[in-house]
């Protein structure tokens, strides 16, 4: 199903964050058409808002992965968590596009002020759990610091199965997570094309693999679907696994390596086009829990224009290909 001229205007008239990666993925516009509209990300709509937010000693909300006053309050004892803190906000500005000169003298602040709530450790050293460490070592290329020691980091923490679990760390679980694993596949893909350090590559493809085996929805050991994650689109979608973020990774990662979409991925595709709608639009799913600087996309269960964004760009690629 092509896009009708109906939805495709109706994305271009979005937030530059969202228009830029319309431009390229979808008109395939001239590097300098979407290049143009990348810039005012920094400038306007939701980069510039969330810049404005940031603190003056580099941090978001006053800390690392939560707000300074998150916890011992009401708020901590609800469902969810707060997305206001560093980690998130940098993870949002990234994927956004905002050009990393906007956060000048950042990394230099969060090194002196930024200590990660676990343990009280260096902000840009990463800590313990797969998916914070993927957010900073995708952030810390980004903003130009050296990050290929956390970047061994998830060579030597990946688990025998080949992928990766946030609770193993603690002696929790030795079988690796469909969340965890991704995030730490989108970090290492990101760190990977901010750097072209291609040393941890072979981890990133054997990570890719465990969710291959599983075809994005599978368990292993059973053959039975998953939770009903696989199948709840939602933006933001924050640390959360969904076959459509699974398959806007693998679209990314076949572009990174030049190769064609593995067949494995059918099954997901085909439950991504099953929640196509028929004007070309995905619906917003529930929404995670937990407080937001301000919204960035659709009410649950209206037509999202980061999932139409997303599902088009992911089915484009499958079928080009076949």
């Amino acid at each position: 199903m092509a896009l009708t001229t109906a939805v495709l205007d109706w994305l271009l008239d979005s937030d530059p964050s969202l228009r830029w990666q319309v431009e390229r993925d979808l008109t395939d516009a001239p590097p300098e058409v979407w290049e143009a509209t990348r810039a005012r990300v920094t400038t306007e709509g939701f980069g510039a808002a969330l810049l404005a937010r940031q603190d003056a000693d580099g941090q978001w909300a006053g800390g690392a992965h939560f707000p300074a006053d998150f916890f011992g309050t009401p708020e901590a004892e609800a469902p969810g968590q707060p997305w206001t803190a560093t980690s998130w906000s940098l993870k949002d500005l990234r994927e956004w596009g905002v050009d990393a000169a906007a956060l000048e003298g950042t990394v230099e602040k969060l090194a002196a002020n930024c200590h990660w709530e676990y343990d009280d450790l260096p902000f840009w050293g990463g800590e313990v759990d797969v998916c914070i460490n993927a957010y900073t070592l995708a952030g810390g290329a980004w903003l130009g610091v050296d990050m290929s020691e956390l970047a061994r980091w998830f060579v030597t923490h990946r688990l025998a199965d080949g992928g990766w679990n946030c609770e193993a760390e603690e002696g929790r679980s030795t079988r690796s997570s469909f969340h965890s694993t991704l995030n730490a596949l989108r970090g290492l893909l990101d760190y990977e094309q901010l750097t072209d350090d291609t040393s941890v590559q072979d981890a990133r493809h054997g990570g890719e693999e465990y969710l291959l085996r599983r075809h994005l929805l599978y368990r292993e050991s059973t053959g039975e679907r998953v939770g009903g994650f696989v199948s709840h689109f939602t933006y933001p979608h924050r640390y959360r696994y969904s076959a459509l973020t699974a398959l806007d990774h693998f679209r990314a990662a076949s572009l990174r390596d030049g190769t064609p979409p593995d067949p494995r991925l059918a099954d997901a595709v085909e439950l991504v086009r099953a929640a196509r709608q028929p004007d070309g639009t995905w619906l917003q799913g529930e929404l995670l829990p937990g407080r937001v600087w301000f919204p960035v996309d659709a009410p649950e269960g209206e037509p999202s224009r980061w999932l139409t964004l997303f599902g088009t760009r992911v089915l484009d690629w499958w079928d080009a290909a076949a």
